[in-house]
């Protein structure tokens, strides 16, 4: 990652509440042909959460602390603060001297963007202001929001607004919070109703909504140079599995989620 920050464009994607069993088998079906592309090897890796939730999740990555590998480690790390006795920063980890990485990629010369998606991101109250307010530009608008079933599409609209209104030079950090998957997500379904609610075919169906569009963003983040992208559920979700329902709890479907990381180049961007 020395080499690399500095060098490229970097693109951060949650897909807030997606389910590791869901992605996975989207994935080995066919069902995901634009993300599948850009997989190593085609498939998610199995990773555990962070956090429960958005906002812990999140708080933890935006410290250097991603989904970590589900097999024994200790697994060094993309990103680490200076931290001394830290067992999982190694000579590959972009180490900085600020608390979170938003703000050592800025003070390493890179413009922080977020593009918002669920509450924890909407800057209506001060808990909605924390996780934008560490970057140095950030977007939320309802059409962004969980309750609206084009949310993707509007998200990644800005996010091609926002690389084309850079200087060529300037290195860029975009984080992108995707709240398709999070319920509501019934809509996605041809056929489903409200009245039934969401369930793991509705959430599959917010999935293969997201990889319709993801091309644009790839394709946006990798005009202008090479751009290392990361994409990654922060947490599950609960459709009645063993009787929960949610997150922000302790079950197997909220801490495992999806995983990867691949370098777009300009030629290979899905047009």
């Amino acid at each position: 990652m020395n080499e690399v920050v500095g060098r490229d464009d970097l693109l951060l994607v949650t897909l807030d509440t997606l389910r590791y069993d869901i992605a996975a088998d989207l994935a080995a079906s066919g069902r995901l042909p634009h993300l599948a592309r850009h997989l190593p090897g085609g498939v998610w890796e199995k990773r555990h959460a962070p956090g429960s939730f958005t906002y812990a999740s999140h708080q933890a990555m935006f410290a250097g602390f991603l989904p970590t590998p589900a097999t024994p480690g200790p697994h060094p790390r993309l990103f680490a603060a200076r931290f001394a006795g830290s067992e999982t920063t190694a000579g590959r980890t972009f180490v900085y001297d600020t608390p979170d990485l938003v703000s050592g990629l800025a003070r390493a010369g890179y413009r922080t963007v977020c593009v918002g998606g669920v509450g924890f991101f909407n800057k209506q109250g001060a808990l909605g202001d924390v996780l934008p307010g560490l970057f140095q530009e950030s977007h939320w608008e309802p059409e962004f929001g969980v309750a609206s079933p084009t949310s993707f599409e509007a998200q990644v609209t800005r996010a091609e607004k926002v690389v084309a209104e850079l200087p060529p030079d300037q290195r860029l950090f975009l984080f992108v919070n995707v709240s398709a998957l999070h319920q509501p997500n019934w809509f996605h379904l041809p056929g489903a109703t409200r009245e039934a609610g969401d369930s793991p075919a509705t959430h599959a169906a917010a999935l293969e909504y997201v990889d319709r569009h993801i091309g644009r963003l790839l394709t946006a983040m990798s005009t202008r140079r090479r751009c290392f992208a990361i994409v990654s559920s922060d947490h599950g979700t609960a459709y009645g599995d063993d009787g929960f329902t949610g997150h922000r709890l302790g079950h197997e479907v909220v801490w495992t989620v999806p995983y990867a990381h691949f370098f777009v180049d300009p030629t290979e961007a899905p047009v």
